[in-house]
């Protein structure tokens, strides 16, 4: 269970960082992008809170 944790983590935290380097340069992020994220964070603490 912990290494899928940590699975999941690296991956919000690569998306996470993806979308922090379009806002530094100044680019727009695309709102479905943004949209998929949240439905990510979503499922990942609905998964945390049924364990």
């Amino acid at each position: 269970m912990a290494e899928v944790m940590q699975t999941l983590a690296r991956s919000f935290s690569a998306h996470k960082q993806g979308l922090e380097e379009q806002w530094g340069q100044g680019e727009q992020v695309a709102t479905e992008d943004l949209r998929l994220a949240l439905q990510h964070y979503r499922s990942f603490f609905n998964r945390l809170l049924k364990t």
